[in-house]
């Protein structure tokens, strides 16, 4: 079956380019993501969203690295040097400062995490005062203004120069948001949750929502000290929740990554449950309430075709979309569905947010099982996956598929044994230095020798 590529076409790959799939990311102190840098962006930013003589606010939040204290004061030096007033709200979740810039009307929102990177690299994203990732269009105009020079001698000066504040109150705004999406008729109480916060940006945020909700919580990942973040825990790693949701005696196990927009869960026996389980059992409970719009799922071409078939018993269509969950959001706006997310775990309920949420999508599930009084377990038996293999490869370069001859001889020879059972798909990573190559076919050890003969294929046409 077809292949895909997520690469921008020849022309924009002339230039190198800030914005990847997520954001501006990169090792800290390394360009991009250096503090000159992080200043020009905050400069940039704050000459796009004047719209009127009014004095404009800049929500600025961050995750638990080192590297954002850094980055924290050169993107608000930025802002401020443009006379944009920035309000910091320290350690947040990224759908917190989402939130926060609608809820209290600021201009824009900026958030200084590499999400499920390792401490090391950082990154900075951007969301428009809808609370929404800022469009392709507005990022390029970013990295032009950045480049060019335009907005160098911008220099407000006396009471025009902009100030910074701390938003002391953000992380109970928040909370106090992420509770008002559970159905004000349920309650935790009686559930025992373990939730593993990666070391990041939620480690105060989701136990204190589940707790206040009447949950017995077991919280692991909330002793951030810079370095640990994502290390050996969160949605990347729920081995550990794993074994305390069994040592515990668990209803469920709550994992997030380091910014804590994704979520994966794990049932009361241990077994992960990722993105694509979720989203078919909270299809089902939104089809049953009428409230899933036009039917529609939105997935990207990562999903498993184990969520089409799960789906399809309730009349749903899935829409697939590149991979991304600003191209999911993008997907779900411009037609009018309610529901979409990825298989990694972000997850998005247009209904309640404008980007992918891990404690309010485990919300939402958590309103499932306490509604029909089901085991996760037994919820997530509705997804059945085909088996899928996923490798990646680090690439010193990124190039056209079409003009890598031996690889793309290498994707027709898999796709010709996988016949109609199964599909490959070979893409970049908008973030990382990598090829990703994903094989899904009913034969799982077969599907890891297919990959594999694509990953050589690759290694050795652009590492040389």
């Amino acid at each position: 079956m077809a292949y895909r590529m997520d690469m921008p076409p020849k022309e924009a790959q002339k230039t190198e380019r800030l914005f990847g799939t997520d954001g501006v990311r990169g090792v800290a102190n390394v360009y991009p993501m250096t503090a000159e840098v992080a200043m020009k962006l905050g400069r940039a930013l704050a000459y796009l969203i004047r719209n009127g003589p009014h004095r404009h606010r800049v929500i600025v939040g961050k995750d638990t690295r080192l590297s954002g204290y850094m980055l924290e004061q050169a993107l608000s030096a930025g802002l401020i040097s443009m006379g944009v007033d920035v309000e910091q709200v320290g350690p947040l979740p990224t759908p917190g400062i989402s939130n926060l810039t609608t809820s209290m009307r600021a201009d824009a929102g900026a958030v200084i995490s590499a999400s499920h990177n390792p401490y090391q690299d950082n990154g900075i994203k951007f969301f428009w005062r809808d609370g929404f990732k800022l469009p392709d269009e507005t990022e390029a105009k970013i990295e032009e203004l950045v480049s060019s020079g335009e907005i160098d001698n911008i220099r407000p000066t006396a009471t025009k120069i902009g100030r910074a504040i701390r938003l002391d109150d953000a992380r109970g705004r928040y909370i106090v948001y992420l509770k008002a999406t559970f159905p004000r008729e349920l309650t935790l109480e009686g559930m025992t949750i373990v939730v593993d916060c990666a070391n990041g940006a939620a480690y105060r945020t989701a136990p204190s929502v589940l707790e206040e909700l009447g949950a017995k919580v077991i919280a692991l990942g909330v002793s951030p000290d810079g370095k640990n973040i994502n290390h050996k825990c969160g949605a990347l790693h729920p081995e550990g929740l794993s074994k305390a949701v069994v040592k515990h005696g668990a209803h469920l196990g709550i994992a997030l990554d380091g910014d804590a927009d994704r979520l994966i869960v794990v049932d009361e026996k241990g077994n992960v449950v990722d993105g694509d389980a979720i989203m078919a059992i909270c299809t089902g409970e939104l089809v049953a309430r009428k409230e899933l719009k036009k039917k529609t799922l939105v997935s990207t071409v990562m999903s498993n075709i184990g969520l089409e078939r799960a789906v399809a018993q309730w009349g749903v269509k899935v829409v697939r979309t590149r991979v991304g969950d600003r191209h999911v959001v993008d997907e779900m706006r411009r037609n009018g569905y309610s529901l979409g997310g990825e298989q990694s775990g972000h997850l998005i309920f247009l209904n309640h947010t404008t980007t992918g949420d891990g404690t309010l999508a485990a919300l939402q599930l958590l309103a499932v099982m306490c509604r029909q009084q089901k085991p996760l377990s037994e919820l997530a038996s509705i997804f059945q996956p085909v088996p899928q293999t996923l490798l990646n490869v680090v690439v010193k370069q990124k190039k056209e598929l079409g003009e890598l001859p031996t690889v793309m001889k290498a994707i027709k020879n898999v796709e010709q044994k996988l016949g109609s059972a199964g599909r490959v798909l070979v893409r970049f990573s908008g973030t990382e230095p990598k090829a990703r190559v994903l094989i899904e076919g009913e034969d799982a050890a077969r599907n890891e020798a297919y990959a594999r003969e694509i990953v050589e294929a690759l290694s050795k046409a652009l590492n040389g």
